[in-house]
């Protein structure tokens, strides 16, 4: 069994990869492959929206073994010929798009879909999982300790004040430069997958429960 999981950038596929670690190589030993994968060239997230659904009409149809996950960020919306402001936007839309390839290639959507071709994001940027764990984030910035000043549940900050922004300005207030693909794989490293995805329940915790469910146990 093979999972290919689409991101929009390399930092995401680092802190993806770091995080989820534990989690990707239980998954093999019970014969399931977690595979990360980033978005091609130019405007990332526009590239899965649009792009990844032919690809996946594609792979599909040619590996019925697969399973394919587009995790866009929410923010910032106006990337598709679709609304893609809330989750659900971007789930329907991202399989609209896959019916319409679909069609195009002379083919029907068949059921096993809705659980071969899934739709998630990060609410509204992957920063929220840094929120999600403070306590790394303080040891990143070299603090003891750091209390919250963000909005809890750490995916309910919006569009105006994504978890990039809260992340940036926390590091500029303690001297430091935000470099996501640096800092969000090193902090994101050492935390425990199960306890960001509690505090994340809206959107990275349905991620989590899709990938723990896939396979036999060992």
């Amino acid at each position: 069994m093979r999972v290919v999981v689409y991101l929009e950038g390399p930092s995401d596929v680092y802190a993806m990869k770091a995080l989820l670690k534990p989690l990707v190589e239980e998954k093999r030993r019970q014969g399931v492959g977690i595979e990360f994968t980033q978005a091609g060239k130019g405007d990332a997230k526009a590239y899965l929206l649009t792009r990844v659904p032919v690809l996946a009409a594609v792979e599909l149809a040619k590996r019925p073994d697969t399973a394919i996950l587009v995790i866009p960020d929410l923010y910032p919306m106006g990337k598709a010929s679709f609304k893609d402001g809330t989750p659900e936007e971007l789930e329907q839309g991202l399989r609209g798009n896959l019916k319409a390839a679909l069609k195009a290639n002379g083919q029907a959507y068949s059921p096993d879909l809705d659980q071969r071709f899934k739709v998630f994001c990060f609410k509204h940027d992957l920063e929220a999982l840094l929120l999600a764990a403070p306590q790394r984030l303080a040891n990143r910035l070299g603090l003891k300790s750091l209390k919250p000043a963000w909005k809890l549940p750490v995916e309910d900050q919006n569009h105006e004040h994504p978890p990039k922004q809260v992340v940036q300005a926390l590091f500029r207030k303690h001297g430091k430069n935000y470099d996501q693909k640096v800092d969000a794989p090193l902090i994101l490293a050492g935390a425990d997958y199960r306890a960001i995805a509690q505090a994340c329940p809206q959107c990275f915790q349905p991620l989590v429960e899709f990938l723990e469910s896939r396979g036999a146990p060992a």
